[in-house]
């Protein structure tokens, strides 16, 4: 019987532009006390990539995502379907892994109404953090924020960078939903859509696990107050989209509702009462972006479900073939002086056709 613990760590990555990054994540799987039965690496159309890591890896399993699907929701699937182990986690490939990290994972499988579990991001800032950036709006370069658990608790998501599933969980929802997470510059929720998907599936719950830690590298291209506002804005539209998606599945965006009805009031008093202005302005700027984004979102959806759909007409039976008369061949020409002229044989219109 196979361990129950038993976890594979899955590893997806895109560009060579990261190969720092990319080895250092897998340096740091090494370190782990509970020690993955396998890592796999799954590089997203780009070959000459997966080729140097094979080189330089040779103990993990390196697949290529070459399917019609890129980012990083078919590129996790891809390297998920390699994993034999009733677990499954994955990090991503500007991480680096605590070495309790997936020990802290995999605790609370014990329970077996656990789906998945989550653990928390560390910034690592490779620029100064903005003097205004809100602690309440980490998510935006992909950092705990303030207002998440601070010990063990249950929640609705985690995020996909520090996760590990059930297999057989993960697999009967179909993984992640292709084509709707990261790809190029469009982000969408797709570990929140993932999260609600395998709870429904087996009604059962994920935890969060502050104890779990991965640092991420934050570029100085997200230090930008411009960055900041798209990454909301990209926000509210992913979240619409994620909802409808979701439609037959109740309060989708519950958590969302409470974060802007306490999470953020909280902070905004707090930032004004301490005298931290330029924080507050920053997170009105942030809600006012995805609210602006989300509007957008349900206006494109109801101009979509608007639009005249066009009935194809309703077939009717041919009305019966009516033979042709016989044919008559003309009467012989006549020609000048009494000649008559006898008809050629006629070539049919057919011949010679594809």
């Amino acid at each position: 019987m196979s361990d129950p613990a038993a976890v594979t760590v899955a590893l997806a990555c895109h560009s060579a532009e990261r190969l720092p990054s990319i080895r250092a994540a897998i340096e740091s799987l090494r370190r782990q006390s509970h020690r993955p039965a396998a890592v796999v690496v799954a590089v997203d159309h780009n070959a000459a990539l997966g080729a140097v890591l094979r080189t330089e890896f040779p103990s993990a399993v390196v697949v290529g995502n070459d399917g019609p699907d890129r980012g990083a929701s078919a590129t996790r699937n891809v390297a998920a379907a390699r994993a034999r182990t009733p677990l499954i986690a994955f990090l991503d490939d500007d991480e680096t892994a605590a070495p309790t990290w997936l020990a802290g994972l995999v605790a609370p499988f014990d329970d077996p109404r656990v789906v998945g579990t989550g653990g928390r991001y560390r910034p690592v800032w490779n620029s100064r953090r903005p003097f205004w950036f809100p602690d309440e709006f980490g998510w935006v370069v992909g950092a705990h924020y303030r207002g998440m658990p601070t010990t063990t608790a249950r929640v609705r998501n985690v995020w996909a960078g520090s996760m590990a599933v059930r297999a057989e969980v993960f697999r009967a929802v179909g993984g992640f939903r292709t084509g709707f997470g990261k790809v190029g510059d469009v982000s969408r929720p797709e570990d929140t859509d993932l999260c609600i998907r395998m709870a429904a599936e087996r009604r059962g719950h994920w935890m969060y696990v502050p104890q779990a830690i991965v640092d991420h590298d934050v570029p100085a291209s997200r230090a930008s107050l411009r960055f900041f506002a798209g990454r909301c804005y990209a926000e509210g539209v992913g979240k619409i989209e994620m909802r409808a998606a979701l439609d037959d599945l109740p309060d989708a965006l519950g958590d969302e509702q409470t974060y802007l009805t306490r999470t953020v009031p909280l902070g905004l008093a707090r930032n004004v009462v301490t005298g931290r202005l330029d924080r507050a302005a920053a997170m009105a700027l942030g809600i006012a972006c995805a609210a602006a984004g989300a509007a957008w979102a349900s206006w494109a959806a109801r101009r979509t479900e608007a639009a005249p759909r066009t009935e194809a007409a309703p077939r009717t039976e041919a009305a019966p073939r009516t033979e042709a008369a016989p044919r008559t061949e003309a009467a012989p020409r006549t020609e000048a002086a009494g000649r008559t002229r006898t008809p050629r044989p006629r070539i049919g219109a057919g011949s010679g056709s594809a």
